[in-house]
């Protein structure tokens, strides 16, 4: 075998790693995205009051959406390093 090609061989404990990680990413998208408060009001209104005059629902979703953006970053990122070891 020539030096210059790569190995078929598979890292063993990566796969199920990256599997796992992914799947906890997965379900902190959903229940992030279900915590957003959408157009009727939404599961968000229970951390972040009914929009008070102080504003503090708007903090409360701007942090979910960076909660939720990192969490989908972590998802994609795992999906392609799924690809590359699979």
């Amino acid at each position: 075998m020539p030096r210059w090609t790569h190995s078929t061989r598979k890292p063993v404990l990566v796969i199920p790693f990256l599997i796992a990680l992914e799947v906890i990413f997965c379900l902190f998208i959903v229940l992030f995205v279900l915590l957003h408060r959408g157009t009727g009001g939404g599961l968000s209104d229970m951390f972040g009051g009914g929009g008070g005059a102080l504003g503090g629902s708007a903090v409360v979703e701007k942090n979910l959406d960076r909660i939720t953006i990192v969490a989908i970053l972590g998802a994609m990122i795992t999906n392609f390093l799924l690809v590359k070891f699979w």
